[in-house]
């Protein structure tokens, strides 16, 4: 019933756009014959509505990708540039969150440690609804800011990195092979910040994949037996990506769509001093308004990806 229902969603729209386009050529051809002024206004109009359901079915078709409907575990990790960076990595966080939002998705933060200062050292967030991974994996790379610093007494411009992950949150129908005996589990007391939050008890979970060298953590929950198993789900998901990463180097060279995340190979730039720009390097498309991109209006970017991409499939 659910290949039924999905052969469905995308047969059914293609017979209507098929059937509406058979239409408004006939309709053309009557105005044309006619020469009926209010006629060609309405023909315009249903043009440019059977034009943005075309676009519309063009881009649900680049998230085909075999875990383009799957959920997303985002993780954001300030890079160079201190308490600007940590700074910077909490400003993506609520980011996304506010993208997510306003796209009706569920937002569940997994693991976050803030930072003494400003900012946060780490966060995991899974982020549910259909379509979550397919889109956010536009968003996989290094995100570099350009500002004055609010941490400087002399007002200086500094430049701040944050990396972006994003995996696809998978199912128990989904394999994925972890021997006992590759887990180092470590317990500890979870922490927030000025002391709040704080566990007499060591609920939080940290989980190592030996062989790989992966680390997850997870300190959200009181119950350590909770924050264990959300642990192994985020673990799950790394090694699962990790495999699909494996293959896709295997089967083709390294391409520009799969660039090694590094500082020094941002994807997005987010100018806020001496002018204010937003420009992704991979597509070189650009908005000015960074107030607006940082509110989560980050669809021109996603889009401006998946149309040169398109979803990742296997």
């Amino acid at each position: 019933m659910q290949e039924l229902n999905e052969l469905k969603s995308w047969i059914e729209p293609w017979d209507e756009l098929h059937q509406k386009s058979g239409e408004l050529v006939e309709l053309g051809e009557l105005i044309e014959a006619e020469g009926d002024s209010e006629m060609e206004e309405e023909f315009r109009g249903e043009v440019e509505g059977l034009t943005k359901q075309v676009e519309d079915l063009e881009f649900r078709n680049m998230l085909r990708g075999s875990d383009a409907e799957r959920d997303a575990l985002l993780t954001i990790h300030p890079g160079a540039g201190g308490t600007d960076s940590q700074d910077w990595a909490e400003m993506l966080m609520r980011m996304y969150t506010r993208w997510a939002e306003s796209h009706e998705f569920q937002v569940a933060i997994l693991d976050l440690v803030p930072a003494e200062e400003a900012g946060i050292k780490s966060v995991a967030l899974e982020i549910t609804g259909r379509y979550a991974y397919g889109y956010l994996q536009a968003e996989k790379g290094v995100h570099r800011l350009v500002r004055i610093s609010p941490f400087d007494q002399q007002a200086r411009r500094h430049t701040s990195f944050a990396s972006v992950f994003v995996y696809p949150v998978i199912d128990d129908a989904v394999e994925v092979d972890i021997a006992p005996e590759d887990l180092r589990v470590d317990t500890y007391r979870a922490s927030g910040k000025g002391g709040q939050h704080v566990n007499k008890t060591d609920s939080a979970v940290r989980i190592t994949h030996v062989p790989t060298g992966i680390v997850v953590s997870c300190q959200q929950e009181r119950s350590q037996h909770r924050n264990k198993n959300t642990a192994m789900k985020m673990l799950r998901a790394a090694l699962y990506e990790r495999a699909l990463e494996e293959r896709r180097k295997e089967r083709e060279k390294i391409d520009e769509a799969k660039t090694e995340i590094a500082w020094g190979n941002q994807i997005r730039s987010y100018v806020f001093q001496p002018y204010t720009l937003v420009k992704d390097h991979r597509t070189n498309v650009e908005q000015p308004d960074v107030q607006r991109v940082m509110q989560g209006d980050l669809d021109a970017f996603i889009i401006g990806y998946l149309k040169r991409h398109g979803a990742r499939s296997e």
